[in-house]
């Protein structure tokens, strides 16, 4: 893993966006397709809003798997994050993709890890497009993280500090509101993409980051698990990066 600081949100985002990019196009080049996977939250608008721009990319040729999902949450709710997928990318794509492999947690969420997982297993994922939480959480995989699982898809228990943080981004209208279980794509499943592009902006994420790429690889702060990973960048601004040691 390596890390790369711009001078904002925007410019982190961008370049994300630009280096994910031409890790699809190179999939596409090799083997006629890529499979990608898309992360959600305020995290990610500067990347996805520069990722669908990007000029060249047979999106037709692109299938792409959902990060995670509350659990019970309908698709009509603002926190949704199909809902946010389909506004924020599948919708503004020029063409549409191959297959979006969307999470459902408003029915049983086992079986729902169990559909997608089955769909995902035989896959090579070329690039995971993920954030990193201000709990230090990969995907809603909050602390104690799980790090030995295989299964690609897990019911969790959300914390306390996730849902804070749902919460004071604005999706929801009170703390109780925000729901105690989701769906999320294991570690180890992220862990098996070819490269992970991680943009993590804005100065909430500080403490984090600094535990997550200074300190010791635990499941206590689950993104540091990235460090293992040969070809993960993380994208930084500067208040994200504002408590390293070496920035």
């Amino acid at each position: 893993m390596n890390y790369r600081i711009f001078s904002n949100k925007v410019e982190s985002g961008a370049t994300a966006a630009a280096n994910g990019a031409a890790l699809i196009r190179q999939a596409i080049a090799e083997r006629g397709r890529a499979v990608i996977i898309v992360a959600t939250g305020a995290s990610q608008f500067e990347m996805l809003t520069t990722l669908i721009q990007q000029p060249d990319i047979a999106w037709d040729k692109v299938t792409a798997f959902h990060l995670d999902e509350y659990v019970g949450l309908p698709i009509t709710h603002p926190a949704s994050f199909r809902l946010y997928l389909w506004q924020r990318f599948v919708s503004k794509l020029p063409v549409p993709l191959a297959a979006f492999h969307y999470l459902n947690g408003e029915n049983d969420p086992h079986l729902e890890c169990a559909r997608v997982g089955a769909l995902i297993q035989p896959e090579t994922v070329d690039v995971a497009f993920v954030g990193i939480g201000e709990n230090g959480h990969l995907a809603f995989n909050d602390p104690p993280a799980d790090f030995e699982t295989k299964q690609p898809y897990l019911v969790v228990e959300l914390d306390d500090a996730c849902r804070q943080q749902q919460y004071g981004e604005g999706w929801f209208p009170t703390f109780d509101a925000v729901p105690r279980q989701a769906i999320s794509m294991s570690i180890r499943q992220i862990l098996k993409s070819r490269a992970i592009i991680c943009t993590v902006p804005d100065e909430r994420k500080a403490a984090a980051v600094k535990a997550c790429l200074e300190g010791p690889i635990s499941p206590l702060a689950p993104a540091s698990i990235l460090r293992e990973h040969a070809a993960c960048t993380v994208y930084l601004d500067p208040p994200a990066a504002s408590l390293l040691t070496v920035a």
